[in-house]
């Protein structure tokens, strides 16, 4: 193994080290929400900084290795792991603000069980799982099954959305609860979009194809099957 190859699979490893941080806050900051567990969920927000400090390692290693002026497939697996970076780190921020939030809603009643946000968790961290395996793996054919998954979230997300806005209108001493438990089915929908974004850029790390902003990848492969209008 040559120097450089050394020091790419460092990085590869290091990007690992941050995704594992990533998930664990996840399912720590959710679990703390469900349990109503405010200790826990301290313990997220402090946590976070680890994320911090790895991305800024992994931006410190990525451009040290452009310097060396990269060969092709070598510069792809490096802004590649740049943005799988700042996905990951994001991902953590909204691990710290689901976190957050639940330490404000333990302060009242609990408004209702809690089975929508587990449920889009679940599916977001399978995504984000999934893309990160494919990404170690070498396999762009796994994180484009991941992609059309978003919509699973998108589409529980907007579903809660609407119950919490009746309840709100029901009764407005439900309006802080509803609009925390509004908040943090954001967050989860935007790790969903992270872990969707994540399985974009294994495609094109080992394709050399951006599939980004052309639409689901399966709809837009089925569109292109259709006859055109003359």
């Amino acid at each position: 193994m040559t120097r450089n190859d050394q020091e790419l699979a460092e990085l590869k490893e290091k990007l690992l080290t941050m995704a594992s941080h990533a998930e664990a806050l996840v399912s720590k900051a959710i679990k703390a929400l469900v349990d109503r567990n405010e200790e826990l969920a301290r313990s997220v927000k402090e946590s976070d900084s680890i994320i911090d400090r790895i991305e800024i390692e992994v931006d410190d290693m990525a451009i040290h290795l452009l310097a060396k002026a990269p060969l092709a497939t070598d510069l792809r697996m490096i802004t590649v792991a740049m943005k799988i970076s700042q996905n990951l780190e994001r991902v953590g921020d909204e691990a710290t603000t689901i976190a957050r939030r639940a330490i404000e809603l333990n302060t009242e009643p609990q408004l209702k069980p809690y089975i929508d946000i587990p449920r889009m968790a679940n599916i977001a961290l399978e995504m984000l799982k999934g893309a990160l395996d494919a990404f170690v793996n070498k396999q762009p054919d796994q994180a484009l099954k991941i992609v059309p998954r978003d919509k699973e979230v998108d589409s529980i997300h907007k579903q809660f959305q609407r119950e919490l806005s009746s309840y709100m209108i029901e009764n407005p001493k439900n309006i802080s609860r509803c609009l925390n438990l509004m908040t943090i089915s954001k967050s989860i929908e935007r790790i969903a979009d992270h872990a969707t974004n994540i399985a974009e850029e294994v495609v094109y790390l080992y394709e050399a194809r951006d599939i980004r902003h052309s639409g689901k990848e399966v709809e837009t492969q089925s569109d292109e099957a259709k006859p055109q209008p003359k």
